[in-house]
């Protein structure tokens, strides 16, 4: 099934692909590999989640922001490559979570980005390596998370 088939059957919208926020580009692309520059949890009228996890959003807000943060790389991810059937797969994933020194679940906030994935790419494409870390983010975003995917041929 065609990736944004997948979006469309799962009832999920993508958000407006947020625009550069510094002097970077969103998306290389060098031979095979899709580098994606760090995403925020962008919701369908263009603003952010923001907050600390573990002071002022739960860890069920933080996976949906991990979960919104998915559908803006994917939204991105169209506006640069014009087609989502382009990505064969999820290689790596970073993901950072807005919280205090001393939450420890960092893992499973990123959940909510990494099972979109898998629910949208399917368990072999959207299942990459990964690592999840807490740390203060710009802006009070609730996660950031970059990622690198493979062209698809």
């Amino acid at each position: 099934m065609a990736i944004e088939e997948k979006i469309l059957e799962l009832g999920l919208v993508l958000p407006p692909a947020p625009p550069s926020g510094g002097i970077y580009k969103p998306v290389v692309i060098t031979g095979n590999l899709i580098f994606v520059s760090g995403q925020a949890p962008v919701c369908e009228d263009g603003t952010s989640i923001k907050g600390k996890v573990g002071v002022d959003l739960t860890l069920e807000e933080g996976q949906h922001a991990a979960k919104q943060t998915a559908l803006t790389m994917l939204a991105t991810l169209k506006k640069e490559l014009g087609d989502l059937n382009k990505i064969g797969r999820l290689i790596k994933t970073l993901g950072m979570v807005n919280c205090l020194p001393d939450f420890e679940q960092h893992p499973q906030v990123i959940n909510g980005y990494s099972q979109l994935m898998v629910d949208v790419l399917g368990e072999d494409r959207g299942k990459g390596a990964r690592s999840a870390v807490g740390m203060t983010l710009p802006g009070n975003i609730a996660v950031e998370i970059e990622a690198i995917f493979e062209l698809n041929g």
